[in-house]
Formats: C-alpha cells, structure tokens, sequence
C-alpha cells in the first residue's frame, strides 16, 4: 500500500501534466503523483498538430472563444474568465517557451517542434518533485471516508485528492459509472465526408470557400472546402462534423449534403450574374475562364453536371442549361456515405456529463475530492488548439482547487 502522495492525477497527458505541475508549483508541500498506463507519457502532444503541437488559438476574449466548442460552450465560459489563452501564453513563457501566432490563429511553440512542450512538462515535472509512473493502468477506484484508493496493474495508492485526467478511455468512463457519474456515450466529432460522387471524382486537393448544409437538419456552416480522393474535407465539413457529432451518428453517417460553391450568393443573385456575363462574353467559350473565385477545374466540373458542353459559347447557353448550372453553383446535392477520421487528431464528443461539475473548481459534484480536466469530460472543440486551451483550463482551475484547499488545512 503507497500512501507516500497527497494527489495522484490519473493520465499522462496534456491535462494531467499541466495539473500536476500546477499543483506542485503552487502548493511544493504537496506530494503528486502521475499515474500513467502505457510505456510513455505525453504521446499524444507529441504528434499533435503534425508533430507541432498547437498549443493554443490566438482568440483572447473567453466569450469569443466558447464559441469554438460544440459541447462545453456555457459551461467553459467561468473558466475561461479565469485561466484563458493570453495566460496560456504567459505560463508557457514563464516555462521557458515561446509561442508564436500563424495566420489562422493558431499558436505553436516558436521551435516548430511539439518535443518543445514534451521537454517543458518533463523539466517543470522533474523540478517540481512530481513523480511520474508509467505502466501503471488503474484497475479500481473506491472512496473511503479520508481516501481515495486507486489500485493499478502494479501496486495500490492511498491519496486524499483523485484527477481524473484520462482522456477518452473507455474504462476510466465505465468505473467513474459505477461511481454515480453519468457518461454520455462517445461518437467521434472531427471527421470527413465520404463521397463517390463523379462531380468531384477527378478533384483531389481542389479548395474553394462554401456554404453547406446537411439537407433535413439544422445544421450548416461556411468556410473553405477541400476536394480529397475520398470526398470532403476542410474547415466548413470538419466544423459540419462536430456540430453535428450527435445527429449524424443517429444518421449512421448516411445523409445528403448541400453546397453552395459561391457561398454568399442565392440562386436569383448568381443567375443575374450570369445572366450579364452572357451578355457580355457573347462569342466567348464559357469553360475558357471562370467567372468565381474557385479553380478552373471545379468550373469544368459544374459546367459538364449542368450539360454544357466545353468550347459552348456563352451566348450558345439555353435557359435550361442556365437554371441547371446556378442550381450546380448554389444548391449542389452530395449524397454522403460514411466518414473518415484522423487517428492522430482523433476526437470524440462524448464523457462525464457537464451537469454533474462544478466549473469554478473542476471537482466533482457526485464525489468529493475527485476533479476531472481535459477530453474525460463532454468538452470538445473544432481543430485550432481549441482542445488543448480546455485541457490547460481545467488543469489551471483544479491545480488551484487543490493546491489552495490542501494548503490551508495543513
């Protein structure tokens, strides 16, 4: 029986090591522990975000930034009033790292190396005395009256402070179940819709900014589009994908999509520019330029879906043919079949349910001395850093939690 620590964080990742070194660095009397069960810790910061780890997102207002999380909206708004981006970047720069802001927003350490922030947590680890114990999968967690008892593969800890930062793993949900919590069930958000249709067959890496819909749903969203080999991809799908996490899962990833390739424009707006164009490039072949700001081989593309033959001269462009190319332009109809995901940038929507945390603590309402941070709960983001600020956040607000609490009983 190890009863040599006060907190054991449960998860050696993002969440779990920005806990603990909070906690350390905060309280030193404290003796934490990170309880890890594969061979190494961190290996998902070190292939995140291409091997860069995108730390955070350049979006320094916590009501703006809410806005970026499909679950956990309302309820990260408190916690981000207290531990945001702006301080991320500090904490990172007091650790001796420095994060720089690309054009989209995104911030990665200056290095361009994701083994930048794996050598921070290490050296702050090992400064803050925090023991890190690999191999070591938790197999039970009871609640004494003064304890918790957290058995692994490899020994048993008697600790008075339990953090769950875990990640989506399905056994710590299922013992936190049996705990009293409720778990809502995962699905995977972040993924690309899978389209065989001949529109887009021969358009591999072709991008172009669009609106799209999921036809008989609610859900929509604007941005660039990326052709890929298997159908959809980029911002306005992937960000479609996590809104719609819940709903298309239920739709077992069978639905249609809507999308309109010049994004701002309705369909009267775009036939009356075409409608000018023709007039004005009478003896000019329609497929020789394309009158919107997408590439020339989508235009060929939508021109052959509408029967308009190449080298057609614009004046040569039937009222029919017309009504069928601005349908093609602002209400293309794909039919999706299936989904693909990235296994290193894999995310689910699913976890502890909000309702049973308090936000301005991280512990748990159900189970005292329990606190939980990081994708174990039912937060997740768009891509962008969005998921590693929630996992600081967390880790910031229940470093603090226990650090002061623990501090003022001694």
């Amino acid at each position: 029986m190890n009863s040599n620590y006060d907190v054991a964080i449960i998860g050696g990742g993002a969440a779990g090591f920005f806990t603990a070194i909070n906690i350390a660095e905060q309280n030193p009397a404290l003796r934490v522990a990170i309880l890890e069960r594969g061979k190494e810790v961190l290996s998902k910061v070190k292939i995140s975000g291409g091997g860069r780890c995108n730390v955070t997102h350049a979006c320094f207002v916590p009501n703006e930034l809410v806005k970026f999380y499909p679950r956990g909206e309302k309820e990260l708004r408190g916690p981000f009033h207290q531990f945001c981006s702006g301080d991320t970047i500090e904490w990172f720069e007091k650790h001796g790292v420095n994060l720089k802001i690309e054009e989209d927003g995104r911030m990665f350490p200056d290095t361009d190396s994701s083994q930048t922030i794996v050598d921070c947590f290490l050296k702050a680890a090992h400064q803050s005395g925090i023991n890190v114990l690999t191999q070591q999968s938790v197999q039970s967690l009871y609640k004494t009256e003064d304890f918790w008892k957290v058995e692994t593969t490899k020994e048993t800890f008697l600790v008075k402070d339990i953090v769950i930062a875990s990640g989506s793993n399905p056994k710590i949900w299922e013992m936190l179940s049996e705990l009293g919590h409720t778990v809502v069930a995962p699905v995977p958000s972040l993924f690309t819709f899978n389209s065989k249709d001949e529109r887009i067959k021969n358009l591999m890496g072709v991008s172009a900014e669009a609106s799209v819909k999921i036809q008989g749903s609610k859900l929509k969203a604007s941005g660039p589009l990326l052709i890929t080999h298997w159908g959809m991809s980029g911002p306005a799908i992937l960000r479609l994908s996590a809104w719609g996490a819940r709903e298309l899962a239920d739709k077992e990833y069978q639905f249609k999509i809507q999308v309109n390739w010049v994004k701002d424009q309705n369909f009267e707006e775009t036939l009356e520019q075409l409608n000018k164009l023709k007039l004005e490039n009478a003896k000019r072949n329609i497929d020789k330029f394309c009158p919107f700001d997408f590439p020339k081989r989508l235009w060929e593309s939508i021109l052959k879906a509408s029967a308009i033959q190449p080298e057609t001269k614009w004046a040569d462009v039937n009222k029919k043919q017309m009504i069928a190319l601005v349908n093609q332009l602002t209400n293309a109809v794909f039919q999706v079949n299936g989904k693909s995901t990235f296994k290193e940038e894999f995310v689910t929507a699913g976890g502890v349910d909000l309702k049973e945390i308090n936000f301005k603590t991280m512990e748990s309402k159900v189970l005292s001395n329990l606190y939980l941070a990081g994708e174990v709960l039912n937060i997740d983001a768009i891509t962008g850093g969005f998921n590693f600020q929630n996992a600081w956040t967390g880790g910031f607000i229940a470093a603090q939690a226990i650090a002061f609490s623990d501090s003022a009983k001694k």
